[in-house]
């Protein structure tokens, strides 16, 4: 069975150059040619000798992600489906802006976590997915955006930033998340700062820890509350690791932080967690941490129950906070017309949690049908 180093980080790779009685420095060149100039065949590794090439081409493959869809925004978001395997299909999105590309990523084919707002919760869950996987979207966006002749000729980076904000929970596949983050990180691979890539959380509180301490990068923190009642029903893995204990974990990791503040990101559902009131009330939840709220107008998919919160409300929420002297700020919707906006990420999964079966269920009970009647897919 071959092995596919498109998943391995320094340290892996130095550690399978060795089996082949190679010296440290031919982990570098390869990390060179697979991540810096895009290479999927060892043939153009011309640094190399001809009889590692030979030998690699037999036992190693450099194998990335199956797109089976590559859809255009009007705005020039991009989103591309990639075939993970079993029925599974994940989603990436690259957003251009005028100063920068941001890069968002998935790290699990669906998500095990269930907040009621997202479409990636609604698809259930099936399994995290490899470093391979996760670098294999950054690797592939890379390629098709023409990146990497870009990076080669030492011009600006068509992706300058990466959001860990796509299907899944990161966190909840902390081992895999950090390989590929670390290589991210590399300066022999892609080479960004701890500032460019940012990695989102619902709030696994111990995970948060261990990330601090294992690969500091930005944090951003899906809070979408201004206390415990509203963001239980919101956020289900609240009622694990309730507000007070996601605060106090967010103080722990600014102290190591590449920025000097968390992002609380807050999607505003209309007449859900949008007034005034609770604006407020958010200023007074957040006042012992050093940060930011970037405020997401919710992007609507089938069946959510949620509507978008009016541009008004909108604006009176914010000016709460700014009046509060927090950074407020709104985020634009981008990729809406193709389902690439924050919370519609949705892919293809084949749910294992058997999510989509309990709510049919439930669904058919509140209309007063029988569960015999329901009829549930396998």
């Amino acid at each position: 069975m071959t092995i596919n180093l498109l998943g391995l980080g320094r340290q892996e790779l130095t550690a399978y150059c060795a089996t082949l009685g190679e010296k440290p420095f031919r982990a570098k060149q390869l990390l060179h040619w697979m991540h810096q100039s895009g290479a999927a065949d060892f043939g153009v590794m011309t640094d190399i000798s001809k009889v590692l090439r030979e030998r690699l081409c037999v036992e190693a493959a450099i194998a990335g992600p199956t797109v089976v869809q590559d859809t255009v925004a009007g705005d020039g978001t991009r989103k591309w489906l990639m075939d993970v395997g079993t029925g599974n299909a994940i989603e990436t999105v690259f957003i251009p802006e005028t100063h920068r590309g941001t890069l968002c990523i998935s790290s699990q084919a669906g998500c095990a976590l269930e907040c009621s707002f997202c479409a990636t919760g609604r698809q259930g869950f099936n399994r995290n997915l490899s470093v391979g996987e996760i670098i294999g979207q950054l690797w592939w966006a890379n390629k098709c955006l023409g990146a990497y002749a870009s990076i080669n000729k030492g011009d600006a980076r068509i992706i300058s930033n990466v959001v860990m904000m796509g299907m899944g929970e990161p966190l909840a596949n902390f081992d895999n998340v950090v390989g590929a983050m670390q290589l991210m990180l590399d300066d022999d691979a892609y080479g960004l700062s701890r500032r460019r890539v940012t990695l989102s959380t619902s709030g696994l509180v111990p995970a948060m820890d261990r990330l601090r301490d294992t690969c500091p990068v930005a944090l951003a923190v899906s809070l979408h509350a201004p206390n415990d009642a509203l963001r239980n029903e919101l956020v289900p893995i609240n009622k694990k690791y309730p507000i007070r204990e996601l605060l106090a974990a967010c103080v722990r990791y600014i102290e190591k932080a590449p920025r000097d503040f968390v992002t609380f990101e807050y999607v505003l559902l209309d007449g859900v967690n949008d007034s005034v009131a609770q604006a407020r009330e958010l200023v007074e939840t957040v006042k012992s941490v050093s940060c930011k709220i970037n405020l997401i107008p919710f992007n609507p998919f089938p069946d959510s129950g949620y509507a978008r919160s009016k541009p008004d409300a909108v604006s009176r929420f914010r000016d709460v906070l700014v009046r509060a002297e927090l950074v407020a700020t709104t985020r634009k919707t981008r990729g809406d017309d193709i389902a690439a906006a924050c919370g519609q990420l949705a892919g293809q999964v084949q749910d294992k949690t058997r999510r989509a079966e309990r709510r049919n269920q439930r669904h058919a009970t509140d209309a007063g049908i029988q569960e015999s009647d329901v009829e549930v897919l396998p």
